[in-house]
């Protein structure tokens, strides 16, 4: 079984995919740090590099090859993923998908402190934040809700959403 965690920034995914493979005794893969090693440079690198054109056709390829394997796991993917290149069709076809969903103030209290390591937020002004997620989470959502499962992650800590997934699998 292969398990796809959707969902805007900061919304959990690789926290809650972590301890969820661990539980399913499954690997868990961050298709960032996959990216990563594949490309040997780091995101913001690759964004400032060679640009997110680049990026995003990598992304692509990348969860193209994992979705492809035999083998179980759990992955989490960025937050743009599913948004481009018909990368929401791929995951729904070879995947159950969850979209871990979170509220603009959840996501807003969450990045306020990531933004440096974030690159689509790095060089926004916090004032600029929110009105950007919300703007963001509001084009990405139609993709985001195509999961077959949507948990709802606000003021719950990672142990109960993961719970909340074992039993919907």
């Amino acid at each position: 079984m292969k398990i796809v965690l959707v969902g805007y920034m900061a919304s959990g995914k690789s926290s809650v995919g972590k301890i969820l493979a661990e539980k399913l005794r499954v690997d868990f893969i961050d298709l960032d740090a996959y990216i990563e090693l594949k490309e040997e440079l780091s995101i913001p690198d690759i964004f400032v590099e060679k640009g997110e054109i680049y990026f995003r056709l990598k992304e692509t390829e990348y969860l193209k090859e994992l979705l492809n394997l035999t083998d179980n796991f759990v992955l989490s993917v960025g937050g743009g993923t599913p948004c481009y290149a018909n990368n929401i069709k791929l995951i729904t076809e070879k995947s159950q998908l969850f979209y871990l969903r979170a509220s603009i103030n959840t996501l807003y209290n969450r990045l306020k402190r990531q933004r440096k390591s974030r690159p689509m937020i790095a060089n926004l002004k916090l004032e600029d934040l929110k009105e950007f997620i919300a703007k963001h989470l509001f084009e990405r959502v139609v993709y985001y809700e195509q999961a077959e499962f949507t948990i709802n992650t606000d003021e719950k800590i990672i142990n109960e959403i993961v719970e909340e997934i074992k039993e919907l699998i």
